[in-house]
């Protein structure tokens, strides 16, 4: 003779309070704890018929709920390393000698700067600047030598020592 199953709703009121709170004190985090409590009556209830004729029911969705927490320490502990992983390196900062070249190439009008720029950093020939700037190389060669100068007159070995 089969017992009558007890209603899901009373199984549910008297045992998720405890069951949430268990996963909170394992996890920290209040609405997670929850959230996954409910998931795992979510799962008691699709197979209800057959929990509720165990010994101890709330033992199946404590068991359940573990798992569920557990498994979302590890996916949570996954993306943390991964995350870590794809972080850039620190860095110094600048030396005096990067910060002193950077303010005295502020102090050079814009086509000067541009210029020293793509052929000293970009490595640029004079030709290839000339055609990006929609200018004649001999502007170029001017732009450069006259950037240089301006740069070796600020630039001196007391900058770059200081």
């Amino acid at each position: 003779m089969d017992m009558p199953e007890p209603p899901f709703t009373e199984f549910y009121g008297a045992h998720f309070q405890r069951i949430a709170v268990q996963l909170y004190a394992y996890l920290g985090d209040h609405a997670e704890a929850q959230d996954l409590a409910q998931e795992a009556f979510c799962r008691a209830l699709q197979q209800w018929p057959r929990i509720s004729r165990y010994d101890d029911p709330s033992a199946w969705v404590r068991r359940v709920a573990w798992n569920l927490a557990t498994s979302r320490l590890r996916r949570l502990q996954t993306a943390l390393g991964f995350l870590a992983r794809q972080r850039e390196q620190h860095v110094e900062g600048p030396g005096p000698d990067r910060v002193a070249l950077v303010a005295a190439l502020g102090t050079l009008p814009a086509n000067q700067r541009r210029a020293l720029v793509l052929h000293h950093l970009a490595e640029l020939g004079v030709a290839e600047i000339a055609r990006q700037e929609g200018v004649a190389e001999g502007t170029v060669r001017s732009w450069l030598a006259r950037g240089r100068a301006k740069l070796a007159a600020q630039l001196t070995p007391e900058v770059w020592h200081a």
